[in-house]
Formats: structure tokens, C-alpha cells, sequence
């Protein structure tokens, strides 16, 4: 099995996939067996679309659109443009890709794209070792729960929502057939060499913490029968503001201010799995982008940048501990969140990367919601995570 990543700043999408296909020898040597392409909405996803599935053909090929860019072993790219590429050679695993979109039912969707996708593998009806996912934001849980009877419920199930540059509803999703904008695509590795992954946060759990006496999927009403904003509003010591007299945003106010539901305990210690508020209103309710429900019980996580720098190195240190192989590749997910708000220190997000991976190639890229799976625990989403895959590298 060989990676190899790369990344270019063209502005052009049909200059950019020149340079990426140029830098991964795809025009004179064999094709890849599988093609992840993530890239700023600057670019036209239609015609990466096109343009890489003439170079690669319709089995594995794997597309989403990333906040303002993306970075990689090569740099960072946040023009608004920016394309990265990791392709993977593995003649002895399996691969396959496919995508739908969501429709009225984000479950079935799922399932019959991870079935199609299985087919184009080679392998129906077995369980993946991963699958690798990119889906519009706003129902990933229910996505998850899709996938869950076609790849098993321990299948790792890792990777993002596509965003765009203003979460204003523009990001993109390919697989092999097409492109969508509320759509989801999955694809199912099977690879001849060891695999592993890490899904953490940069947070930390305050004092405070409540249950959830009110809520309806994503929007949060009441904490411990109080108005849930005006709760976010008291916890955060006034970082996170109350709506007024209209709806507010106030994603970027709680980017640091973020609830935590705790799932899982390890050796006594918490894994915290964090809900982003996105808007107060006036009625009190506040929206997040990631599920709740009555009786969750909610602490208010605090973050800062030098945590949000620092963690991403951490995970990728963790990710090749676990693997006990020479890393061969990795793919890293970012929330966009946390890059917006850490957006100046970028290069010290990547060089935590490179400083515990080596020089070995990966791309990096920001989204809107994360899913991975944490420590002793089942693939979840959240958000404000970070997860770093790993791939072994060659025997040789």
C-alpha cells in the first residue's frame, strides 16, 4: 500500500487538478485505487468532479468542500480556493465510493449509498475496516444511525461535514455519479495494512452543567427548566450573548463556549462530546449543530486558542502511537470553527502535525461537524473536533 498527498493554490479548478494529477504522477503511472479531493468552494466541484473522475474512473473517488481551504504536508491554503488530494495503491485491499442525496430521509440515504458502495469495493455484505465520510451538515446523527447495519456497529465510521466560507449553505458533496448540496458520500476502505484513528477535543469541562429539561432535535430550549440562552449566557461569565430583540448569531461568540455531553468515562476520565450554539432567539431557545435531547445532562466546556493549536498535534501523536507501524499517510479533520478562531496560528497547527507524523503525506481539511470515534466508545458527531486517521506504509 502507497500514499500520496498533494495540494495546489490554483485559483483555476481545471489548473488546480492539473497540479494536483502532475504532483501524484497520476498521468504516467497506474491509477489509484482510491482519491479523496477536498477543496475551498472557490473551485468549481462540478468540474473537479469531472475532471477526476476522467483520471481515475467511477469506483473511489471521494469529494467535499472545505472551509476557505484546506493544508497538508505541502502548506496551508485559505484563499477561498485551495484543493488537497490523497490518493491511496493498494492492489491487495478494497475500495469503493458512493453518494445520495439526503432526501426526506438522511438514514436511508446512507444506507444505500454504503451498500453501493460495498458493491463497487468488491465486498457486499462484509464490514469495512473504516468508512470515510463527507455529508451536508444538519442530520449526521441520523446518517450515522444509516450506516450502522450495512458496516456494523464497531466499523469506524471518520470524517466530516463539507463547509463553506460563511455557512451560508454553499458547500458541496461528490462521489463517483454527481455532485450534491445536501447529499452525503461514503466510502469503505479495506486496506491490506494497519489503519488507525483519534477523535478528541481541545476543551475543557467548567464547574458548570445542567439536564436538559426541553429540546427538540438541534434546538436546545430549556436547561434545568431555564431559558437555555440565557443558561449559555450565565455559564460563559457573559462571552456567550443573549438574542435581544431579534434572533443572533452567536457561533463565533461560543466557538471557546461550547456544551459538552460526557459519554463515556475511561479510567475515570470523561470524554466530553461538544455541541456548537450557533443562534439565540428570542424565545430563549438557542440552535446547535448537533443533536440533544431531555436528559442529557450539559457542562459548559471553555477552550482557548493555545489549546486549539496544540490539540491537533496531540491527536496525530495519539493516531501514530496506536498504529504501531510506520505511518504511510493520514488524513486530518479540523473543525472550522476552531480554525476561524485560531486562523493566525495555522502554521502552528500544521507544524504540531508534521512534528509528530514525520514527513509522510497528508491532507487536512475544515469543516462544519466531525465524526469519529472516541476511545472505547462507537463512531459519533460532534462538533469543534478534531480526528488524524493513519494509514501503515509500505512493507518495504
Amino acid at each position: 500500500m502507497h500514499v500520496r498527498s498533494a495540494q495546489s493554490g490554483a485559483t483555476n479548478g481545471a489548473t488546480a487538478l492539473q497540479d494536483i494529477a502532475a504532483r501524484l504522477g497520476l498521468s504516467d503511472g497506474p491509477r489509484p485505487d482510491f482519491l479523496a479531493l477536498h477543496f475551498g468552494i472557490g473551485l468549481s466541484a462540478e468540474l473537479l468532479h469531472d475532471l477526476a473522475h476522467d483520471l481515475i474512473g467511477g469506483q473511489a473517488l471521494h469529494g467535499g468542500s472545505s472551509c476557505l481551504g484546506v493544508m497538508g504536508r505541502d502548506g496551508i491554503e485559505l484563499g477561498g480556493a485551495g484543493l488537497g488530494a490523497l490518493a491511496i495503491w493498494d492492489p491487495a485491499g478494497s475500495y469503493g465510493t458512493a453518494s445520495a442525496a439526503l432526501g426526506a430521509d438522511a438514514g436511508a440515504a446512507a444506507r444505500a449509498a454504503a451498500l453501493q458502495a460495498l458493491q463497487r469495493a468488491g465486498r457486499p455484505g462484509e464490514m469495512p475496516e473504516m468508512v470515510w465520510l463527507t455529508v451536508a451538515p444538519g442530520r449526521e446523527e441520523q446518517v450515522i444511525e444509516g450506516l450502522r447495519p450495512v458496516v456494523g456497529p464497531e466499523t469506524m465510521i471518520v470524517g466530516g461535514s463539507s463547509a463553506d466560507n460563511e455557512v451560508s449553505g454553499d458547500w458541496r458533496q461528490f462521489g463517483p455519479d454527481g455532485v450534491h448540496r445536501d447529499g452525503v458520500v461514503v466510502s469503505v476502505l479495506f486496506p491490506s495494512r494497519a489503519i488507525a484513528s483519534v477523535y478528541q477535543s481541545g476543551y475543557t469541562p467548567t464547574p458548570f452543567g445542567g439536564l436538559v429539561t426541553s429540546a427538540e432535535s438541534r434546538k436546545l430550549i430549556q436547561i434545568d427548566g431555564r431559558p437555555a440562552a440565557e443558561v449559555l449566557h450565565e455559564w460563559s461569565g457573559g462571552a456567550v450573548p443573549m438574542a435581544g430583540g431579534s434572533a443572533r448569531s452567536i457561533l463565533a461568540d461560543s466557538t471557546l463556549w461550547p456544551l459538552g455531553r460526557e459519554t463515556r468515562l475511561l479510567a475515570g476520565v470523561p470524554f466530553h462530546l461538544l455541541a456548537h450554539p450557533a443562534t439565540a432567539h428570542v424565545d430563549g431557545s438557542v440552535d446547535l449543530f448537533a443533536d440533544v435531547a431531555v436528559g442529557d445532562r450539559l457542562w459548559q466546556m471553555q477552550g482557548s486558542a493555545n489549546s486549539l493549536v496544540a490539540r491537533a498535534g496531540r491527536v496525530a501523536e495519539q493516531a501514530r502511537d496506536i498504529l504501531r507501524a510506520p505511518v504511510g499517510g493520514a488524513l486530518i479533520v479540523y473543525c472550522g470553527g476552531c480554525m476561524l478562531a485560531v486562523r493566525d496560528r495555522m502554521d502552528e497547527v500544521r507544524a504540531g502535525i508534521v512534528a509528530a507524523l514525520g514527513d509522510v503525506p497528508w491532507i487536512g481539511v475544515f469543516t462544519f461537524g466531525e465524526q469519529g470515534r472516541p476511545v472505547a466508545d462507537r463512531s459519533r458527531h460532534g462538533n469543534l473536533m478534531i480526528s488524524c486517521t493513519v494509514l501503515a506504509g509500505p512493507d518495504d
